[in-house]
């Protein structure tokens, strides 16, 4: 916490911004406060609920009945020109203000064209995303990749002194060397980060880190740390282990040709010792982003940041956005006559009407309002989810997955109420498929049902993925949000006419993957084979679900699978 804050603070507009991930508490206001000290203009706090006239600017009601003529107000953005946004709760910000933070970072402007009124203003601002977010919740991806340093709440001590004599070095530092550009982009290839920003940041913040201990030029240590506080976090595989070369195996190393007088090329060795160096560089880099990696990915678990799609699910794990016209999160306005649970949007109607006051020759203290100046509210819900579980209960490996589908069932029925969810199990085996628990929210009523799962005898993948589309389908005719989790090895070797055999029920299995997938149904197939196979991971990719590779399944494991998925 304490490098981060000090890089950001040298150069708050080349880094973009920090996420900083941990619980509401003094530390974190310690750290804020740290930070506060070092910048050179105090950071604006965005409001929670802040609507797009006041983030962007747009037009001033009071001032343009007033004046007669369109006024312009600014934004926030606008105002903090040149400074630094801190963003509180940013894991809850919605898709489209997520959006528009981003846009404004990336074009450093922000273009006001609505409501009668127009015009630029310059935006080049940093930002600080507080994410107080557990399990599933994170910044939008959108947003965190324009951020360069991502960390998680630590302690923040140091001297800003520091900071202030850094910033005025950091226009002199040297251009970095070929190595050093090629360091950070190697070891961002091999961690599978795939984004170009995050290399620019990471050598932004390799130059503030140089800038930082007085250096005039960037060296291994300040890419190191550049690595570990950027690419690290972002990492989404880690790089394959090299087996060490038994001593005596390799072949000798042929001698460097020789010069004009018979001695070995002095050239030679001096391009042999360049990219020896090179080497070194990129094996430091890859080792310091290597310890910053998030544990889950050390550990094999799935959480991973989430990133939004567009589609009815919304890509958040939660139920699907709905308008709504009386309850929610507010939506911005529109045109159309307030009734029938309809609300008039005042200030919106007044700001239509503004414009045109002095053209319908309106009086001073009287303001007409016409009819397509109306505006009505708008709100989002979100509709409840319900998370379908679809056990594979066939093999001899049944008893121990049923076992720890049962625990994970009850794990997540005892959150349900938080999460907004309903439970619902599907199993298969032998000859077809059981809806042996309805979407429920009962913890009793499912003790009940999971006392009766039993298991053995074949695997009838097809049917299980066709009683769990069925289901689906009711359930999203009913207004919820189906999310479909899928434990099996994908081994399935009954067809949906059990003479068939078992050519004909890969056939099946894949026809129902696909009418799942064909429907735009959120699944994750949970693999609970002892190693992953191909097969399976490609039948995840015809059912569109997302592939999670867990082997020693645990109870826990798989609600902490279903709530990251």
């Amino acid at each position: 916490m304490t490098a981060a804050l000090e890089l950001f603070a040298v150069d708050p507009l080349g880094l973009g911004g920090i996420v900083l991930r941990g619980p509401a508490d003094g530390g974190r206001d310690r750290w804020l406060a740290d930070l506060t000290e070092r910048l050179e203009t105090p950071p604006r706090r965005l409001p929670s609920g802040i609507d797009d006239a006041r983030l962007l600017g747009g037009l001033d009601v009071a001032a343009t009945l007033a004046a007669g003529r369109p006024v312009v107000a600014r934004g926030l953005l606008a105002e903090a020109d040149g400074g630094v946004i801190v963003v509180p709760m940013a894991e809850r910000l919605g898709d489209g203000l997520a959006g528009r933070l981003a846009g404004v970072l990336d074009a450093g402007e922000v273009v006001v064209e609505r409501d009668g009124a127009g015009g630029r203003s310059a935006a080049r601002v940093g930002v600080v995303l507080l994410d107080e977010g557990v399990d599933d919740e994170a910044v939008a991806t959108s947003l965190a990749e324009r951020a360069g340093l991502w960390i998680s709440a630590d302690k923040a001590p140091g001297d800003p002194a520091l900071v202030v004599a850094a910033r005025a070095r950091l226009a002199e530092l040297a251009a970095p060397s070929p190595d050093i550009l090629a360091a950070l982009c190697g070891a961002a290839l091999v961690l599978g980060v795939d984004s170009a920003r995050a290399t620019i940041f990471a050598l932004r913040a390799a130059r503030a880190a140089a800038a930082l201990a007085g250096r005039r030029e960037i060296e291994d240590e300040d890419v190191a740390l550049a690595a570990r506080l950027v690419l690290g976090p972002r990492a989404t595989r880690l790089p394959d282990a090299e087996p060490e070369a038994a001593q005596g195996d390799a072949p000798p190393a042929d001698p460097p040709p020789p010069g004009e007088d018979g001695e070995p090329s002095g050239g030679d060795a001096d391009s042999e010792a360049r990219a020896q160096a090179a080497d070194a560089l990129t094996d430091l880099v890859l080792a310091a982003a290597r310890s910053a990696v998030p544990a889950d990915l050390l550990s094999g678990t799935v959480k991973r940041r989430r990133s939004r799609k567009p589609g009815p699910e919304g890509g958040r794990g939660a139920g699907e956005r709905r308008p709504s016209w009386r309850r929610g999160r507010p939506a911005g306005t529109r045109s159309g006559m307030p009734g029938g649970g309809k609300r008039l949007a005042l200030a919106a109607t007044l700001g239509a009407a503004a414009v045109w006051q002095r053209a319908r020759g309106a009086t001073e203290g009287r303001v007409i309002v016409h009819r397509d100046d109306l505006r009505i509210r708008r709100f989002e819900t979100r509709a409840e989810t319900t998370a379908i579980v679809v056990v594979d209960a066939s093999g001899s490996a049944a008893l121990a997955r049923l076992a720890e589908a049962k625990g994970a069932v009850e794990l997540l029925l005892a959150q349900a109420y938080v999460l907004r969810t309903q439970v619902a199990l599907v199993t298969f085996r032998g000859q077809g498929a059981t809806l042996l628990l309805p979407p429920t929210r009962s913890l009793t009523r499912a003790r009940r049902a999971l006392a009766e799962l039993a298991g053995g005898g074949g695997t009838p993948l097809a049917a299980g993925l066709d009683m769990a589309l069925t289901l689906a389908l009711a359930e999203r005719a009913r207004g919820r949000t189906p999310q479909l989790v899928i434990l099996t090895d994908g081994r399935g070797n009954v067809a949906r006419v059990p003479e068939a055999g078992r050519a004909q029920a890969v056939l099946d299995a894949d026809a129902a993957a696909r009418a799942i997938a064909d429907a735009g149904i959120a699944s994750a197939l949970i693999d609970t084979a002892p190693r992953p196979r191909a097969e399976t991971r490609a039948f995840a990719g015809v059912l569109g679900a997302r592939y999670i590779f867990l082997p020693r399944v645990e109870a826990g494991g798989i609600a902490d699978a279903v709530r990251a998925a």
